[in-house]
């Protein structure tokens, strides 16, 4: 290394202390629940010439397409950025992600000199169309998402853009919520410069600047060096979303080839669905974060989250496809294709490396939203995601209840909820044998149960892994699938995983997600750790004997080593 590798992991460790304070900054000040509990958003810092060197706290899923945003907002003003600017965009075709993500950022300027940029990506509870919340997975074409915003300027110079504030606050619902947030984004970028130009005292530019260099190669050489450890060849696998929100029943096909040279890896799409008629369209950044993504959770040593990651790392895909769509493909539930990419590529990296790997967890974050007037025309909205689990690895269990690891959010407390919007929580528990079955067991799914209390509203929600539960590995078996039932006012029925629909008075949504998938053969598990499961209430004495081969009578149901030792084994089948 050219640079001392104490005073880079400093100079690491200070930069990313900087963008995570980015991300606390948001937390503490934000009006939504979506920032302020839930932590949908992301922080980075670019150097001078748009390479990502750090991302702070929260969304793995951003990774990769702040690299991207980046690249636009550098073609649209790269000559003509100066002290005081701020700029945003919101626009899938023009760099970001779907219409509720807003992209700030915040040019750092050393005496008259571009030093870099700070970036706060953060999910927005409305940006307008004709649905409350604007991630409906039945509109057809982005013009019904909401108010598309191209790259341009928040803050020029320091003075804001009337214009811009004016357009947003009459074309969104809760105008003083996105704003309040829009402002939670700039004290969040201005932290951001300050941090950064600390660092610039401390150590000086032309310090930070190698620095900069040094740790893009140090990532990069991370990034090669697990790629060189899976075997050269082609690794293909596909899976299947449910339905694209509007053709119910069809399945969407996610199909990925790994192609691994050496210490270079490329993944083709070629297979994957055409573009769709609902909202789960991708774009390519967005694609190309969750391969990121992928490839960075099979690996063991600890590099830092920047664009020397990514040097290595390829993605090949048609436009006009499900994951590189042409406008003005509808894109507002691209998350759920996100998580299916991830899950696809875990599927094929199985076959070359399944100790590294995790089979895959819920499917993907559940979202929804409810929102409606009051009797006296009070607009309330409330919108969260609904955390699932994590499928099994080698030598480890499933994790239950937590978010799917490419999202890394947190639910919103019952408390909040209740406090904040007309419902009453009325379930929110674990759900006993819904973990895919292995010599390491699935996280177990989550069950959420809705009473809206309200006049009526509108009821959005986006799911998944109902009709394809998530598949064990290494002869694990599949999580349980999800389900949503619904109460009309007299009776339960079944509704798909994506919908929009109202809801009246009394109404109930009862939401479960996917059990994360397992890991090996369920008959080599310890007879021990099912007993503990059977115990702890995660699995039924009827699966501990069909799924595990364990019979367990009642009164063994005593953790002590006696009862371990009268367990009985039946042989596999």
């Amino acid at each position: 290394m050219r640079f001392d590798p104490v005073r880079l992991e400093l100079i690491k460790n200070a930069i990313g202390s900087v963008v995570d304070e980015m991300t606390l900054t948001v937390v503490r000040i934000a009006y939504s629940s979506i920032m302020r509990d839930t932590m949908d958003l992301s922080s980075a810092f670019c150097d001078r010439d748009g390479r990502m060197i750090a991302q702070g706290l929260s969304l793995p899923l951003h990774l990769g397409s702040i690299p991207d945003a980046m690249d636009c907002v550098l073609d649209r003003w790269g000559g003509d950025i100066a002290p005081g600017d701020v700029i945003i965009l919101n626009d899938p075709y023009h760099g970001g992600m779907h219409l509720p993500d807003i992209f700030m950022f915040k040019p750092v300027f050393v005496e008259d000199d571009l030093f870099g940029v700070t970036v706060l990506v953060a999910h927005h509870n409305d940006m307008g169309g004709r649905v409350p919340g604007s991630s409906a997975a039945d509109s057809t074409e982005i013009y019904q998402e909401g108010i598309r915003i191209p790259v341009v300027k928040l803050y020029e110079k320091g003075e804001p853009n009337s214009t811009l504030f004016d357009l947003l606050q009459l074309n969104v619902r809760q105008p003083e919520v996105i704003l309040g947030d829009v402002q939670a984004q700039y004290a969040a970028c201005r932290t951001g410069e300050r941090g950064m130009l600390e660092l610039v005292e401390r150590y000086g530019a032309a310090e930070l600047y190698e620095a900069f260099d040094a740790l893009l190669d140090y990532s990069e050489r991370g990034a090669r060096d697990i790629i060189a450890a899976i075997p050269d060849g082609v690794y293909r696998y596909t899976d299947h979303l449910d339905d694209d929100g509007i053709n119910f029943g069809t399945p969407v096909p996610i199909a990925v080839a790994v192609h691994v040279d050496g210490d270079e890896l490329t993944v083709d799409f070629d297979g994957s669905a055409a573009q769709v008629d609902g909202a789960i369209n991708a774009t390519l950044s967005f694609a190309k974060s969750a391969i990121y993504f992928a490839v960075r959770s099979i690996m063991v040593s600890d590099v830092p989250n920047n664009a020397g990651f990514f040097r290595p790392i390829h993605a090949k895909a048609a436009l006009g496809t499900i994951v590189n769509p042409r406008p003005p493909g509808a894109v507002a539930a691209r998350g759920v294709t996100g998580f299916r990419i991830i899950d696809a590529l875990a599927g094929a990296l199985a076959q070359a490396v399944p100790h590294l790997v995790r089979a895959p967890g819920e499917g993907g974050t559940t979202s929804y939203s409810i929102a409606g007037y009051d009797a006296d025309g009070t607009y309330s909205q409330f919108r969260e995601a609904v955390m699932g689990a994590w499928g099994a690895g080698h030598e480890r269990d499933g994790i239950d209840g937590v978010a799917n690891p490419a999202a890394n959010i947190s639910n919103a407390p019952i408390e909040v909820i209740e406090n904040m919007a007309p419902i009453r929580v009325e379930r929110y528990e674990l759900v006993a044998d819904s973990g895919g079955p292995g010599r390491w067991r699935g996280g177990l799914g989550v069950l959420r149960q809705l009473r809206y209390l309200g006049a009526g509203a509108r009821l959005q929600l986006r799911s998944d892994r109902r009709d394809h539960p998530p598949f064990g590995i290494s002869g694990g078996g599949a999580g349980r699938a999800s389900d949503n039932i619904f109460f009309n006012g007299e009776t339960w029925e079944r509704l798909p995983t994506k919908f929009v629909q109202p809801i009246q008075p009394d109404q109930v949504i009862c939401h479960t997600t996917a059990g994360g998938g397992g890991f090996g053969d369920p008959f080599d598990r310890p007879a021990d750790l099912v007993l503990n499961d059977v115990c702890n209430g995660k699995v039924s004495i009827k699966a501990a004997a069909h799924d595990y081969g364990v019979a367990i009578a009642e009164s063994d149901l005593i953790l002590d080593d006696e009862a371990t030792a009268a367990l009985r084994r039946r042989p596999a089948p």
